[in-house]
């Protein structure tokens, strides 16, 4: 007999294709379910494996009423602070995430978000969809140029090495800083700061490839953002929490912030609207991953990792040993 999963938000055909064919898999397809709508279907299906995405919470409270026979919790993202590790891990329930597949397409949304906010894309393009129809002069509507300024990186991970990669093909400084710091096969000619607020004042362009989590909460807030020079600009496509965003948006008006490029946010999807009203905001829904490879691949980790724990073999991508 086949082993039951339930796959808790709805995934690329392949991904569910290959699902049904190796599982009882039972698919919950509405974006909206809740932690308690995805309990009650691994209580009715006796699943032993569950996909999820960052969208399911997975408390304490639920995964002290998952079925018994459940065996591993697959969450089909990098990021796994919408899951209790600690609370999993004292139960039994082993924990896995996707690494490295995401790399290149989330550091291709981190500078997309770099590019966008310095060139004003958003308002040029709502100027066009208005109609255009004016002339500008060559001191009118212009933008920051992107290349040849110093980037500064909160976070040297996959991702990070992913966007310095991009930085150095635009002739960016790269300075960096993180936990500790990277051998030099790593680092690839990237500044290393221990301190992150002595980084600050010497960021033209930041951007943020932390993990979230208590030591990261708004670690972006009004006292980080003074440090930045005037005319800054912040990119985030890592995790919401890492910003004060009333912080934030006060910088964008006072012009202290040149522009910022958000994919996340504090609260997601009811983000706060005045980000929307600002001109110098360039904004994306949590897509930083969201191409059709990506996501394929990605899922196909998560179901690499169920068939693993499910056959009694390690897991691949344990949160851990």
């Amino acid at each position: 007999m086949k082993s039951r999963l339930i796959v808790a938000r709805n995934v690329p055909p392949a991904v569910l294709d290959r699902a049904k064919a190796e599982f009882d898999t039972v698919l919950i397809a509405n974006p909206e379910a809740g932690p308690e709508a995805v309990l009650e279907a691994t209580l009715a299906h006796r699943a032993e494996a569950l996909f999820l995405t960052s969208t399911v919470p997975l408390p304490a409270a639920i995964i002290a009423r998952l079925p018994a026979e459940m065996r591993i919790a697959a969450t089909c993202s990098v990021g796994f602070d919408h899951v209790d590790v600690a609370a999993a891990r004292a139960r039994g329930l082993m924990v896995t995430n996707t690494p490295e597949v995401l790399t290149d397409c989330t550091a291709d949304m981190a500078f997309l978000l770099i590019l966008a906010a310095c060139r004003r894309a958003h308002e040029y393009e709502a100027l066009m969809r208005r109609g255009w129809r004016q002339k500008f002069g060559l001191d009118e509507f212009l933008g920051i140029r992107a290349s040849g300024k110093t980037l500064g990186i909160l976070g040297l991970g996959r991702i990070g090495r992913a966007v310095a990669q991009r930085a150095r093909g635009f002739g960016m400084r790269i300075l960096y800083h993180d936990a500790q710091r990277l051998p030099p096969d790593l680092e690839q000619g990237a500044e290393f700061f221990p301190d992150f607020k002595a980084m600050l004042p010497h960021c033209q362009i930041l951007t943020l490839h932390a993990p979230g989590g208590a030591a990261t909460d708004r670690i972006i807030d009004a006292e980080t953002i003074a440090l930045l020079p005037r005319g800054a600009v912040i990119v985030n496509a890592a995790r919401g929490a890492l910003i004060d965003e009333d912080a934030l948006i006060a910088a964008l008006r006072s012009g202290h912030l040149y522009a910022a490029g958000l994919d996340v946010y504090r609260s997601e999807p009811d983000f706060d609207l005045r980000l929307a009203e600002l001109p110098n905001v360039f904004l994306t829904p949590h897509m930083g991953s969201g191409t059709i490879e990506t996501r394929t691949a990605m899922g196909m980790r998560a179901l690499d990792n169920i068939a693993a724990v499910l056959a009694g073999r390690p897991a691949i991508d344990p949160l851990w040993t």
